[in-house]
Order: C-alpha cells, then structure tokens, then sequence
C-alpha cells in the first residue's frame, strides 16, 4: 500500500522563528504623511500577518490632519491596502486596525501629548498591564527636538515597569554642529538606550548579511584585508530624478541625503573588525573605530578626493528628464550636488593602503546599491592567447538593491581548442535560495525597536564621527564659486568622478 510522503520543511528557513515581543503601544507623530502610508503602516501590516507582532499591540496615529479614530481607520487601511508588499487580508487588516486611536493637532501643543498619554495610559488599565511605548518621529527633522521636549514635559519619557524608547528619522542633523545639538537635546529628555535613530539600509538582509558573510565563512575572512583586497567600491544609484522633492533634496544634496549616513553605514558594516559577540553596542562599538580611523580631510584637500555634479537634461527610462536647475522647486542657479563621489582611507592594520570610493547620484542609467569587494590581480598573466577577454581581478559583488544578493566573479576557461578564458558569476540571490519574499526593511527595524535590538541603529557617537568627516568637504563645496560639472539623465555620472581614482582603478558601470 502506497503512503503519503510528509511534505518536506525547507531547511533555508529554519531559525527564521518569531521572537517574542513585549506588549507594546506605538505611537507614530506624523501618521498623516507620506512615510507612514508608504512604509510605516504597511510594515505594522506586514508584521500582523506574520503573527510578529506582541499578542496586545496598541497604535496611536499623532498629527495635524483633523481626522477621527475612523476616519484615520479609513486612511491606514487604504494605505496599507496600497502599498503593502503582499495582498491583504480583512480578517488581519481589520483586526489590526480595530483599536487604533488618532490624536489631532500641533506638536507644540502640550495638550496634544497629554491626550496622548490618557489613551495610552487607558491601554494600561484596561489590560492590566504596562504595555512598552515607543514613540515614532515621523516628522520633518525640525519637529524632532520639539516633540522630545513636550515628552519630557509630560512624564512620557519613562513609564513606570516598562520601556519607552523614541525612534528619529533620518536626517540627524544638517551638519556637525547641529547633530551636537540635536544629541544633546534629545539625550537631555532620555538615555542614549532609548534612542533609536533609523537608517531604513541597515534592515535590509544584504546589509545585515555583510557580517554573516564575513565572519561565518572561512573562505573570505583570510582575504579580507589590504594584503588581498585591492580597492572598495560602494555606489547606490538611482534612476529617478527629484519627483517632487525639491523642497528637501535643494537643502540637502547628494552628499548629506545618501552618504555621510547610508553609505558610511555600508562603509563600516564592510570594514569593521570582528565584535567580541553579536550584541548591539558589541558591533557599534567596532563600527565607529572605523570612522575613527578616517582622517576627515582638510579643506584644502577635497578637490583631490572628492567630486560633485548635476544632472542635465537627458531621458530616463524611455522618459524625458528636465536639468536639475530647471526642476520646479530648485532655487535659482543652485549648487546642491545630485552626485557625489569621494575617496576615503581606513587607516588602521586591516586597511592601510586600500582605497574606499563611495558615490552617489540620482537620474542614472539604472537603480540599484552594491559593495564591491575588488580583490589584487593574479601577478602573473600566462592566458594572453587570441580571442581570451584576458584575466580580470576577481570582485565580490553585495547588492543591496533591488534584487538582494551575492555574486562573485572567477575566470573561467572558454570552451574549445584553445586557452582562452573570461569572467563567469556565481550567484546568491535571497528570493531563490529562500523561495520567499525578503521583509522590508522597516519591518525588521520596527520589529527591532519593539524588541530594544539596537543592532541595526546609529549610535551617537557613530552620528557625530560621520560628520566629522563630511564636514570639510561641505565647507570646500560651499567656498567653491566655479560652475558645478554637469552629467546627461540617464547616462552613468559625470566624467569629473575619475579623477579621484588612484592606482588605474575603474568605476564598475552602472
């Protein structure tokens, strides 16, 4: 008699369990804005659905739109109807959403946080007992120091038997100066373990895969280092242009939206050394001794180790792209970059000698954000036969963005008679090796501050080190009256970025 074979579990997931999560009430300040709908509500979404969420979760929408409990029901629930990463379904959509609360008005109204505290504290009594609040500040950065304020005005900055902890968006500061304040602000309300500033790269899994990589396989941890690494490279393109957000990207810039905070993230994340244990301040702690061993460059310095563009007219993507000063929004005759490119130096034992290039830009030829790991050439090239692409350095290629994962780049032999050889891949990608969808980001970043991980967000100290080396070339940038490089829409940046290379090192196209 045939039996039925038990369905086989797929091993790729196993450790991939929910952890517990202690009864928490969310507070989100700005729940009426664009990150919310798109990301923060959709992530709370995605989480219920996976049953990660604390079994008695409570959420409270805070601003300015004068909505009530279901008219902002109504707003989350289209929101997260549109944009989350899977289908919905009703019985956990509207589960989730049954009990949410709004609170109207302006954050430097003291009343709006007492209401605030009374249906939190309402929460409270009605089950029990203490839920954990977190307070999410998705507002325009000027609102950060406000809301902390009038939460420490209210008493809602500790909670008796439970955590509280704030969550602070990018961007953390302008410059350094107004990072300093703006830790000292925050940190004048609440300890350094209750603040949790988010940089949503660091919840992806090829950036947290980065450490597994390194320190969990022995075949790359011998070679990562200035005796076998040639040169890194860390590009996050984009190939949207400014899509309404002038406003903010004219004040800001290439440099201070992507660099001084994602890609120094990726930069540390890549080059640190191996943490003593897994735990959150194990891992910041060696993180920042890379920023520490960056020499901030001196003013005078920069036109050597940086570069900056605009794009000009072009076509993207089979569209018309207008020149970056002709963008609506954009002040007259701006010099705000919407590239950057800059060579940096980890000088300490494992790096001395290796460059770092890191760029940025938006309206290029395609999308996407990858750590290139280029290893030092063969010394010796025996395969110069005709028809060979010759031998190429080997490079270890992370891509972040869109389609996560690993690729490495080996020479391989051309099939036939003759030795000929040219690069072939080898290929991780998460979709295929997991057979499931990667979380976004927010939700493990969410999930994380609801857990007090801290893991996967900036410390202080790693904020004002950032700064410390970016500053300069701000300042060089500003002083600088000479008309700013131009670059084609949809072409791979200007010409101007070889000019910081060194050692005939190339840029891997974009």
């Amino acid at each position: 008699m045939a039996t039925t074979a038990a369905p086989q579990e797929n091993p790729l997931v196993e450790g991939l369990e929910r952890l517990p999560v202690h009864p928490t009430t969310l507070v989100i300040f700005g729940a009426s804005g664009d990150l919310a709908k798109r990301k923060l509500l959709p992530a709370i979404y995605n989480l219920a659905h996976e049953g990660a969420l604390p079994e008695r979760f409570n959420l409270i929408g805070c601003a300015r739109s004068e909505w009530s409990d279901d008219e902002f029901r109504d707003v989350a629930k289209e929101a997260i109807q549109k944009f989350s990463r899977r289908k919905t379904d009703d019985t956990v959509l509207d589960s989730l959403l049954s009990r949410v609360r709004y609170v109207s008005g302006t954050f430097d109204d003291e009343n709006v946080f007492t209401k605030v505290a009374e249906i939190a504290d309402g929460e409270d009594e009605e089950a029990g007992l203490a839920f954990n609040r977190i307070f999410y500040l998705s507002v325009a950065p000027q609102f950060f120091e406000v809301i902390a304020e009038q939460l420490g005005k209210t008493g809602m900055n500790k909670h008796k038997d439970a955590e509280v902890r704030i969550v602070v968006e990018k961007p953390f500061g302008h410059d350094l100066a107004s990072a300093l304040h703006l830790n000292s602000a925050l940190l004048s309300v609440f300890d350094e373990r209750q603040v949790f500033r988010i940089d949503h790269y660091l919840g992806k899994e090829t950036v947290q895969n980065t450490l597994v990589l390194r320190f969990a396989n022995g075949i790359f941890e011998p070679v990562w280092n200035r005796s076998y690494v040639d040169h890194v490279q860390i590009t996050a393109s984009e190939d949207v242009a400014l899509e309404g957000r002038a406003g903010y990207y004219d004040n800001a810039g290439a440099l201070r939206d992507l660099i001084q905070n994602h890609l120094l993230q990726l930069l540390m994340l890549t080059s640190m050394e191996p943490p003593v244990s897994f735990d959150a301040d194990e891992i910041r702690d060696e993180k920042v001794k890379v920023l520490h061993a960056i020499k901030p460059p001196r003013v005078e310095d920069v036109a050597h180790m940086a570069v900056r563009a605009q794009y000009s007219a072009g076509t993207v993507g089979g569209k018309d792209v207008p020149g970056y000063l002709e963008e609506e929004g954009v002040k007259e005759g701006s010099t705000t970059e919407t590239f950057a490119a800059i060579r940096l130096k980890v000088d300490n034992w494992r790096w001395a000698g290796v460059p770092f290039y890191i760029r940025t830009g938006k309206a290029l030829a395609r999308k996407g954000t990858e750590i290139v790991i280029t290893l030092k050439p063969v010394p010796h090239l025996a395969f110069q036969q005709e028809g060979s692409l010759g031998v190429h350095p080997n490079q270890l290629v992370l891509a972040v963005q869109p389609n996560e994962g690993v690729s490495m780049s080996l020479m391989a032999k051309i099939p036939g008679a003759r030795m000929r050889v040219r690069p072939v891949n080898m290929e991780f990608l998460y979709g295929t090796s997991f057979m499931s969808q990667s979380p976004e980001a927010y939700e493990r970043l969410i999930l994380d501050t609801m857990r007090g991980d801290a893991t996967l967000f900036a410390r202080d100290d790693e904020v004002e080190a950032a700064w410390r080396i970016v500053d300069p070339i701000l300042e060089a940038w500003s002083k600088d009256t000479g008309p700013i490089p131009q670059y084609k829409a949809g072409s791979s940046g200007p010409a101007e970025q070889d000019s910081i290379l060194i050692n005939a090192d190339r840029w891997r196209s974009i």
